[in-house]
């Protein structure tokens, strides 16, 4: 993946709270009421409860619930596309920029607004309209207050942890996953799920919705512009996409299951999809570019 370099970066839409947030790990504590899509790093180990889903998906949080201060120095120095190909955190903020910028036009296309969603980068643990995120939940999206949270080690975390490849391209799968979140969110997907685990379950369809939205951001990524008219990514290859499935191969409920949990692989706790569901929604939006091709409630096979 190359981003151009003569692109402008909008760092607004990145907030860095790294060591800021609230003191050193825990596990997770989304209290009852509170709910993260996406939650458990798009299929870590620990994933999110689905509780009083009808209640919650719309809300409109406070961000004021955000603990410690940002600190945005290092993410302020991030002007353009050249920075996205030298550092991590640019690249980010890039990534973020383009993803939302895609989804922006999107929903003009269809006479609707998208409202922007801000990421917040933090470590350890960080207090959100949700509940307390912590770094072993891995990255998730809250809709009460309509932020993507992440702690960057965990890209780190997919190649040692899980064994995947890894490279630039999975941070923007990653992230295109939660902004997924984030319009389902605003399309009222996320209100209409139900409770529940499960193989069919409308936790499943939503992830791999939510796979699939990602899809179609990356079949778009190369032509979506930055705020100046200029491609903010100038090429995706084919050993990105690969390594995007091979990402999508390694957090799908069945291989965390098998590999990171008890040895035995149960059907009827699945939350995320399958390796090979993950894999075939993801192929899904990349092949055919455009989100209607992403109905994962209206369909009997899940792939």
């Amino acid at each position: 993946m190359q981003f151009n370099d003569d692109a402008d970066l909008d760092t607004s839409q990145v907030q860095d709270y790294r060591g800021s947030g609230g003191g050193g790990g825990g596990g997770f504590g989304f209290p009852l009421g509170g709910l993260a899509l996406g939650g458990g790093g798009i299929g870590i180990v620990g994933l999110v409860l689905w509780l009083v889903i009808s209640h919650f998906a719309g809300g409109g949080g406070s961000p004021n619930q955000l603990s410690g201060q940002p600190n945005n120095s290092t993410i302020n120095q991030c002007k353009t596309g050249a920075q996205a190909n030298t550092s991590q955190d640019c690249r980010d903020v890039a990534l973020v920029n383009s993803i939302q910028a895609y989804w922006q036009d999107q929903f003009s296309r269809s006479g609707k607004t998208y409202r922007k969603a801000t990421t917040i980068f933090f470590t350890n643990r960080q207090q959100t309209g949700c509940g307390t995120g912590t770094t072993g939940m891995g990255p998730f999206y809250c809709p009460a207050d309509q932020h993507v949270y992440i702690d960057l080690s965990f890209f780190k975390e997919l190649q040692t942890k899980f064994g995947a490849t890894g490279g630039p391209f999975v941070e923007g799968y990653v992230l295109a996953h939660e902004y997924g979140h984030h319009v389902q969110n605003l399309l009222g997907t996320s209100k209409n799920i139900g409770k529940g685990s499960g193989a069919t379950s409308g936790s499943v369809r939503l992830e791999l919705q939510a796979d699939c939205y990602a899809g179609v951001w990356a079949n778009h990524a190369t032509s979506t512009p930055a705020s100046n008219g200029k491609p903010l990514i100038t090429n995706v290859s084919q050993q990105d996409i690969a390594n995007a499935l091979d990402t999508a191969s390694r957090i799908g409920d069945d291989f965390i299951q098998k590999n990171l949990g008890s040895g035995q692989v149960n059907s009827g706790s699945f939350t995320h999809g399958t390796s090979a569901q993950r894999q075939h929604w993801f192929t899904t939006g990349y092949q055919s570019g455009n989100p209607a091709s992403c109905d994962t409630f209206n369909t009997n096979d899940l792939g």
